[in-house]
């Protein structure tokens, strides 16, 4: 695995080559065509989950990046909770996906207007 910025508390490294990006998995689906989305999202999870483990096995970082519902400064953990909780429509697909702690997170803002690194 790349080298990590110990400034960065150990989760993001300083440079990779490569790295695995997680674009808007964290997702209560709780919007009109939740339900139908659900039915095709579920499977991808599945297969995502699976990508992000031959990742980590061989060192590759992993970047989620959302769009956080449209809350440009919002909390990616609060949001990862909400998903997760009982009755919320994208819960199993979070449950599969859930960033781990050395997992890198920043929302569509940084990556739209080149903001910054990865936030920690």
């Amino acid at each position: 695995m790349a080298s990590k910025n110990e400034d960065l508390h150990g989760n993001a490294p300083d440079k990779a080559e490569v790295a695995l990006l997680l674009i808007d998995v964290i997702n209560d689906l709780e919007f009109p065509e939740g339900d139908q989305l659900l039915r095709h999202a579920l499977p991808m999870a599945e297969r995502l989950r699976e990508l992000k483990r031959r990742a980590r096995d061989a060192g590759i970082p992993v970047v989620y990046v959302n769009d956080n519902f449209g809350r440009w400064r919002s909390n990616f953990n609060v949001q990862v909770e909400h998903c997760l909780e009982d009755g919320v429509r994208g819960r199993e697909i979070v449950a599969q996906l859930r960033p781990e702690e050395d997992d890198c997170f920043g929302d569509c803002s940084v990556i739209t207007t080149g903001a910054g690194p990865c936030p920690g």
